[in-house]
């Protein structure tokens, strides 16, 4: 079971949102037939500073470039509008920011 909490274990991305497309499978004979694209999901534990801890989560590959891109899962996290995250994101957000703030108050 992943951390992110109150996440079921569907075929979408915990990070971006990624889920299932449709399509048709097209015959040489152009029979057309119904077909799922499934994202490319893999189980992983990603690092976050903040926390001090790793966090696991079940995102596609493309999500995995883009949190190394960004310079780990806390900056994607930050850096990215609540728009455009699923909510199970922005509650691991809500996590880092809320550890962000106790660590400065900590500092001050």
């Amino acid at each position: 079971m992943s951390e992110i909490e109150g996440f079921t274990m569907s075929r979408r991305c915990q990070l971006t949102g990624t889920g299932v497309l449709t399509g048709n499978n097209v015959s040489h004979a152009n029979n057309k037939s119904r077909r799922r694209y499934l994202p490319n999901l893999q189980e992983t534990a990603l690092l976050s500073d903040v926390l001090g801890s790793a966090v696991k989560v079940r995102v596609t590959t493309r999500a995995l470039r883009t949190v190394e891109h960004n310079g780990g899962l806390d900056a994607f996290l930050l850096s990215t509008p609540n728009r455009k995250l699923p909510e199970a994101a922005q509650v691991l957000k809500r996590r880092i920011r809320r550890a962000q703030a106790k660590k400065a108050t900590a500092t001050a």
